[in-house]
C-alpha cells in the first residue's frame, strides 16, 4: 500500500512539472507582446501621442467662437447709482444682472489654421515616436530571444561534450585498473573532463544572463525556468537577399522613425507660418446679449386728473375769479422681475480690427525662435537618413561577413568531425596517443560551437536587415 501511494505521489509530481514546464514555455510573440504592455519606454511615448493628440484637439478649438455667459447679483448701500435709472438713490438696492457674448476671429493672417495643422502633423509625428518605440523593443525583444535559443543549443553541445569526455574516462579506469595504459592517459582525459564540465558552468551562466536581460526587456519577474519556442530554420541559412540600395529605399519610405522626422519638419515650417500671422492685423466679430433689474425700479400708474385752484386769478368786469389747473394723480407701482428682464433686454454686434504696434518684440521673437526650430528639424531629418544610410551599410557589411564565417565553420565542421571520429577509433584502439585524441577533440568541439554562434549571429543580422524594411519578424 505504501509503495502504491508513494507511485501515485511521483506520478502527481511529475505531470506537475510537465504542466508547469508546458506553462512556462514562451513564444517570440508573446514575449513581444508582453514587452510591449509593459515597458516604460513604449508607454512614456503613448502618453507623449495622447499629450500631442489633445494639443491638436485645443488648438482646432481656437477656430470655434469664444462664448461666455456672466451673472451677477448683489446688494448696495447708502448711496449708490440705481441700475435701472442711473442716477444717485440712498437707500438699499438689490440689484442683478445677466449677459452672453460671443467672440470669433475672422481673419488672423491664417495663424490659426496653420497652428492647427503643425499640432496636427506633431500629433502624427508622436504616433510614429510611439511606433518606433514598439519596433525598437520588437527587435530587441528578438535579438534577445535569438541569443538565448543559441546559447541554449551551445549548452545541449557542451553536455554532448561533457558527456563523450566522461564516457572516455570511465572506459580508461578500467583499463588503468587493468594496468593496460599508462596513469598520464587516464589523468589527461578527467582534465578535459574537468574542463568541459567548466565549459557547461560558463555557458550556463551566460544562458541566464541573455534569460535575465529577455526578463528585463519584458519588464517581468526573472524565471530560470523559462523555456522558449525554437523558431529557427530546419534547413541551412542561406544569403540574404537584397542590397544596401534597395533595403535604404525601403526603409526610407517604411520606417517610423524617419516619416516621424519628415513630419517634424513639415510641423515647423507651419509654426512658421503662424508665427508670421501674429504680424498681422486681426479681424473679428463680436456680439452679446444682455438684461438687468433693480429692486427699486417703480413704474408710475395715472388714476385720475382733477382741477386744483391755484394762487392765480383772473378779473371779468371787476371779479376776480380763481384759476383753477389739472392735476394727475399717480400710483407708484414696484416693476416685476420678468417685467424689468425684459424691458431691460439689450444686445449689441461690432467688428473689430486689432493692429500689433508693439508688443514687447514678442511676436518677431517667436517668428525667429520658429525659423530656428525649421533649420533644426531639417537638419535632425537628413541627419536621421544619413545615420540610417551609415547603419543599413554597417548591418549589410556584418550580414556578409557573418554568413561567409558560417559557411567556413560548417566546412570545417564537416572536415573536424571526420578527423575526430578518425581519432576517436585510433585512440580506442590504442593507436593514437592521449595529446592528439584531445586535441582533435578540442578541435571539433571550439569549431562546433563557433559555429551555432555564427549561425544565430547570422540570424540576427538577416533581422536587423527586416527590421529596417518594415518586414515582419516573426
Amino acid at each position: 500500500m505504501k509503495k502504491t501511494v508513494v507511485s501515485i505521489v511521483c506520478v502527481s509530481l511529475l505531470l506537475l512539472k510537465t504542466e508547469l514546464t508546458a506553462a512556462q514555455q514562451l513564444s517570440l510573440k508573446q514575449c513581444v507582446e508582453t514587452a510591449i504592455n509593459n515597458n516604460l519606454t513604449v508607454r512614456e511615448a503613448g502618453y507623449q501621442a495622447e499629450n500631442d493628440n489633445i494639443s491638436y484637439k485645443l488648438a482646432k478649438g481656437n477656430q470655434l467662437p469664444f462664448i461666455s455667459g456672466n451673472i451677477n447679483h448683489g446688494i448696495n448701500q447708502g448711496r449708490s447709482i440705481d441700475p435701472y435709472t442711473n442716477s444717485y438713490a440712498d437707500q438699499q438696492i438689490n440689484f442683478a444682472s445677466y449677459g452672453i457674448n460671443t467672440s470669433v476671429v475672422i481673419w488672423n493672417g491664417s495663424a490659426i489654421r496653420n497652428n492647427i495643422k503643425q499640432n496636427e502633423l506633431n500629433y502624427e509625428a508622436s504616433q510614429l515616436d510611439w511606433q518606433q518605440a514598439k519596433e525598437n523593443l520588437t527587435i530587441n525583444v528578438i535579438l534577445a530571444y535569438l541569443q538565448i535559443l543559441s546559447n541554449q543549443e551551445q549548452l545541449t553541445i557542451a553536455k554532448k561534450q561533457v558527456e563523450v569526455s566522461r564516457s572516455q574516462v570511465e572506459r580508461l579506469n578500467v583499463l588503468n585498473a587493468e594496468g593496460a595504459i599508462t596513469p598520464s592517459v587516464l589523468y589527461d582525459l578527467k582534465a578535459q573532463l574537468s574542463g568541459d564540465e567548466l565549459n557547461v558552468l560558463t555557458v550556463k551562466n551566460t544562458l541566464e544572463n541573455t534569460k535575465l536581460s529577455l526578463a528585463q526587456l519584458m519588464n517581468t519577474p526573472y524565471n530560470t525556468a523559462i523555456q522558449l519556442e525554437n523558431i529557427t530554420e530546419q534547413q541551412a541559412p542561406v544569403l540574404y537577399d537584397g542590397t544596401p540600395d534597395n533595403i535604404y529605399q525601403a526603409a526610407s519610405q517604411q520606417l517610423a522613425l524617419i516619416k516621424a522626422a519628415d513630419l517634424r519638419r513639415k510641423s515647423a515650417e507651419k509654426r512658421l507660418l503662424a508665427a508670421r500671422g501674429q504680424l498681422l492685423p486681426t479681424l473679428s466679430f463680436n456680439g452679446g446679449l444682455g438684461s438687468n433689474y433693480s429692486s427699486v425700479a417703480n413704474r408710475l400708474e395715472l388714476i385720475n386728473t382733477l382741477d386744483v385752484p391755484t394762487t392765480n386769478y383772473v378779473t371779468v368786469g371787476g371779479n376776480k375769479f380763481s384759476v383753477f389747473s389739472p392735476q394727475s394723480n399717480y400710483l407708484s407701482q414696484r416693476i416685476t422681475y420678468g417685467d424689468q428682464l425684459s424691458n431691460n433686454f439689450n444686445s449689441s454686434l461690432s467688428i473689430g480690427l486689432q493692429i500689433p504696434i508693439l508688443n514687447g518684440l514678442r511676436a518677431r521673437n517667436n517668428v525667429n525662435l520658429a525659423k530656428i526650430a525649421e533649420k533644426r528639424t531639417g537638419f535632425e531629418e537628413q541627419s536621421a537618413k544619413t545615420q540610417l544610410r551609415q547603419a543599413i551599410d554597417q548591418s549589410y557589411v556584418n550580414m556578409n561577413s557573418a554568413f561567409e564565417r558560417y559557411q567556413t565553420l560548417a566546412r570545417q565542421l564537416a572536415d573536424f568531425t571526420l578527423s575526430f571520429k578518425a581519432a576517436e577509433v585510433r585512440f580506442n584502439a590504442g593507436v593514437n596517443s592521449s595529446v592528439e585524441y584531445l586535441l582533435a577533440k578540442n578541435n571539433v568541439d571550439r569549431t562546433n560551437a563557433n559555429f551555432v554562434a555564427a549561425k544565430y549571429d547570422y540570424l540576427l543580422r538577416s533581422k536587423v536587415l527586416d527590421f529596417y524594411q518594415g518586414k515582419q519578424l516573426w
